[in-house]
């Protein structure tokens, strides 16, 4: 594997083979490149007056990659494609990515090169390229910013991981026997970007981490453990959530939040987070109206601080929850053209919604008022930041509409950063109607982050599984949403899949019976015997059957491993009963079972195992 830097500045001719439209990968900007110098850390190469540090540091078990651009002349300089990562001289065969939509994320697409049409060509006059990625303030809508290749011969994986929120893209291309990797931020033909860079100005790429293994599951666990997540102090140990949305469907009171903390009080949850409505004007949508948030005088009469108080006096920790980046049709925000991101003068608008820019001090400010000194005025610890439209391909405000996307998303990044600085005990989850951010840098900037809007679907065992290839299982927070009319077998399958991340509790809290309830309480019990397993261990075995997510048949086996101690978490799906799972459980003393037993569909059970 050799590190280089793939670029291209404005005038430069392109890459040939028949890929130009394709890809903006080996232009005339690389060809006239000199190396200058290499190390263990970086490779540096000259281009006329420019230099290109392509900097690759070896950080525990990976490889920390990205690219410096500085212009030396005397003239501006145009990038129109920088990556963050390109290797060459690599092999293999198979490449593994992660698809996403709403309510179905992670799903793992393994493909060989050769069903791709990705071969070599009789001669060196083609080149093959796979390009893939995603445009807008949803970073993994489409793709996560990951890709495994595989070697089947020698049974090596090369995985790549990228730390981008904003619009990027990851290619795979070849013109020999050798294949080569690339990514990094959205180039101009995929994602319109382009960046001046002024003379004696430097341009930074974000980052990427690159790992080796002898497995797929190896690999993406050495990728997911280099993130580093900001936890704060009351998450270091992991606590139950309950989140009143799937109760209350954004109808929050003061009423039935007494009521659900009544039930918490002595459970094991430690947090009650107040969900979406809590601001809504008198007959309008709880959706249309956010971006003003001023507490609704018809919901909460005497204000949020004596309903904080209340949570507080049972022993939870209050939430609330924000859609702080957007601002909803019925809003007054909503006509605050100057303050709202633009693309061609005109407000951006998507589903109903539009876009604080957030590069704009007066927003800063503004939500700095609204959601921090709502926040500290009535004595929240935790806030859940959803987002729930993207800004699509890009906005004004910079020489691209990239560009512009990149310093937009790049400001929201930053005011998360001024909520943990102002409240360094505050939790935060990272939402955005559920999963559609759940990348590398936006993980770093949050306690945890909701895995899926999947609520209540028979798939959320398979959703959950899939993302201990992409986050830490700890910053995973798992609904398990329990309804009145469940039997025992479907409260016990939603509890399970609870334990494959973050336990996140909601439905028919005070409407549930006892024996149900008690059930919870057991649940509750013995997530904390496996914690530190979900925390610290290494996913070994996700063994799934089933192909599709609406229809799941069969079943699937979770194995994480923490020393001598495993955690198995096995569900089964229509025509699923009695799974094989025999293997998994050889060589192993079960020290603990929680959950049905596996003889019909539908069912879960999770073993605490020790190795004999």
């Amino acid at each position: 594997m050799e590190f280089y830097t793939e670029f291209r500045t404005r005038g430069a001719d392109f890459g040939g083979g028949f890929t130009n439209g394709m890809t903006m990968t080996g232009s005339g900007s690389v060809s006239e490149c000199c190396r200058v110098f290499e190390d263990e850390d970086k490779t540096i190469f000259t281009c006329l007056d420019s230099r290109i540090e392509c900097f690759h540091r070896k950080r525990g078990d990976v490889t920390e990659c990205y690219s410096v651009f500085t212009n030396n002349g005397q003239s501006d300089v145009t990038l129109e494609l920088l990556s963050s990562f390109a290797v060459k001289e690599l092999r293999g065969d198979v490449l593994h990515r992660a698809a996403s939509f709403w309510s179905a994320e992670g799903r793992l697409i393994s493909q060989s090169l050769v069903d791709m049409n990705m071969e070599q060509a009789w001669c060196a006059a083609s080149v093959r390229v796979e390009k893939f990625g995603q445009l807008g303030s949803m970073p993994v809508r489409k793709w996560f910013p990951f890709m495994v290749l595989e070697d089947t011969k020698l049974h090596r994986f090369t995985g790549v991981q990228l730390y981008c929120a904003s619009s990027w893209q990851m290619e795979i291309f070849r013109r020999e026997e050798t294949l080569s990797l690339c990514g990094g931020l959205a180039d101009f033909d995929f994602g319109h970007w382009c960046k001046t860079v002024r003379p004696g100005e430097a341009f930074t790429t974000p980052k990427a981490v690159i790992a080796e293994g002898t497995s797929l599951e190896e690999v993406c666990d050495k990728l997911v453990k280099a993130q580093q997540p900001r936890i704060a102090a009351p998450d270091e140990d992991m606590p139950i959530i309950f989140n009143e949305y799937c109760t209350t469907w954004g109808n929050p009171t003061e009423e039935n939040l007494k009521k659900i903390a009544e039930r918490l009080e002595g459970s094991g949850v430690k947090y009650l987070v107040i969900d979406s409505g809590w601001y809504k004007e008198e007959g309008k949508d709880w959706s249309g109206t956010i971006g003003d948030w001023n507490i609704s005088k018809s919901v909460f009469p005497e204000g949020l601080k004596k309903v904080t108080d209340m949570i507080r006096s049972h022993g939870l920790i209050p939430g609330l929850w924000f859609e702080m980046e957007n601002v909803g049709w019925a809003a007054k925000g909503y006509q605050e053209a100057r303050h709202l991101l633009t693309r061609f003068g005109v407000p951006i608008t998507s589903g109903g919604r539009r876009f604080w820019d957030m590069r704009d001090p007066w927003v800063t400010e503004y939500l700095t008022d609204k959601v921090i000194g709502t926040l500290k005025d009535n004595g929240f610890g935790y806030l859940k930041v959803d987002y729930n439209e993207s800004i699509g391909a890009g906005c004004d405000g910079a020489e691209s509409l990239g560009e512009g996307l990149r310093q937009a998303v790049a400001a929201s990044q930053e005011f998360f950063k001024k909520l943990t600085e102002e409240m360094p005990e505050l939790v935060i989850e990272n939402c955005a109607s559920g999963g559609h951010r759940l990348e590398p840098s936006m993980m770093e900037l949050a306690s945890m982050a909701s895995f899926s809007d999947a609520h209540e679907c028979k798939c959320i065992p398979v959703i959950a599984a899939n993302l201990h290839r992409l986050i830490e299982p700890k910053q995973s927070q798992i609904w398990a949403v329990l309804r009145a009319e469940d039997d025992i077998h479907r409260i016990r399958y939603s509890l399970c899949a609870g334990f494959l991340g973050r336990l996140c509790l909601s439905g028919d809290i005070f409407g549930i019976s006892e024996e149900s309830w008690q059930e919870i309480l057991s649940a509750i019990t013995f997530y904390d015997k496996i914690k530190e397993i979900i925390k610290r261990g290494r996913t070994e075995v996700i063994r799934c059957t089933a192909e599709s997510y609406g229809k799941p048949e069969g079943y699937q086996a979770v194995l994480r491993r923490l020393g001598d101690n495993s955690l198995l978490v096995v569900h089964t799906f229509e025509n699923g009963a009695d799974p094989d799972i025999g293997d998994l459980l050889q060589g192993c003393r079960i020290l603990e079972g929680w959950g049905s037993d596996l003889t019909g569909d539908f069912r879960a059970r999770a073993f605490l195992l020790k190795e004999e």
